[in-house]
C-alpha cells in the first residue's frame, strides 16, 4: 500500500495530508515533534477529546476559537471555571458545543493541577509512558497501543474523562511520544532527529 503522497514541494508526506490543504503545515511543523510544554500537552489532549466522533480538520479549523474560549488552555485558569463558564461555552458557536466534553476539560484541568503537584509537570508524567520504539508497530497501522491503553488507564484512575486509548494514542502521535510518520515521509527523519535531541522531562 502506498502510504505517502506528494506534498506541495513534490516531496513525499504521510497520506493523511491529502484530506485537507491545511494539513500539510500541521504535519510538517507540529505533528510528531516532541513536546514538553505543559500547556501544549494539556491543549492537545483536550482537543483530541473534542475530536472524538468528528474530523481533525474540524478541530484544527476551530483551534484558535478553542484557545480563546478556554483561557489558552492554561489548566490553572480552566480549573476555576464554573457553571456560568459552561453556559458561556455552550453558547460559543466557534467551538464544538458538547456539554460532556466541555465539562471534561474543566474536570481534567483540576486533575492536571493534581498531577503537577505530584510529579512536577504534566510533561514528566506523560513522558513516563513513552514506549520502547523497538516495540512499535509499523507507522499508522494501529489506532491504539499498549502504551496508550496504559496512559489512558492511569489518567482515568486520576479522575480524567474522555481519555480513552484511541484518544490518547492520537495525542501520543501528535506530541512526539511516538514517531508515527510513514517510512518514506520526508518529515520522519526530522522528527527522529528532534526526538534524539529531546531532553526527556
Amino acid at each position: 500500500m502506498n502510504t505517502e503522497i506528494k506534498g506541495p514541494d513534490g516531496k513525499p508526506r504521510c497520506r493523511w495530508c491529502a484530506a485537507a490543504p491545511e494539513f500539510f503545515a500541521y504535519h510538517d511543523e507540529e505533528w510528531g515533534f516532541p513536546v514538553d510544554n505543559d500547556i501544549r500537552l494539556f491543549e492537545k489532549l483536550c482537543l483530541e477529546s473534542f475530536q472524538s466522533g468528528l474530523s481533525w480538520r474540524t478541530i484544527l479549523a476551530k483551534r484558535d476559537n478553542f484557545r480563546a474560549a478556554f483561557a489558552g488552555f492554561d489548566f490553572n485558569k480552566v480549573a476555576l471555571f464554573d457553571e456560568s463558564d459552561v453556559k458561556r461555552l455552550l453558547a460559543d458557536e466557534g467551538i464544538v458545543r458538547h456539554r460532556g466534553k466541555i465539562e471534561a476539560v474543566i474536570n481534567n484541568a483540576a486533575k492536571a493541577r493534581d498531577i503537577v503537584a505530584e510529579y512536577g509537570s504534566l510533561a514528566a508524567y506523560f513522558w513516563r509512558f513513552e514506549p520502547d520504539k523497538n516495540s512499535l508497530p509499523e507507522p499508522q497501522t494501529v489506532s491504539a497501543s499498549e502504551a496508550s491503553a496504559a496512559l489512558s488507564k492511569a489518567l482515568k484512575k486520576q479522575g480524567w474523562k474522555f481519555v480513552g486509548p484511541t484518544t490518547v494514542y492520537a495525542f501520543m502521535q501528535a506530541m512526539g511520544l511516538v514517531n508515527d510518520h510513514s517510512g518514506g515521509c520526508i518529515i520522519r527523519k526530522k522528527v527522529e532527529q528532534a526526538r534524539k535531541g529531546f531532553k526527556r522531562p
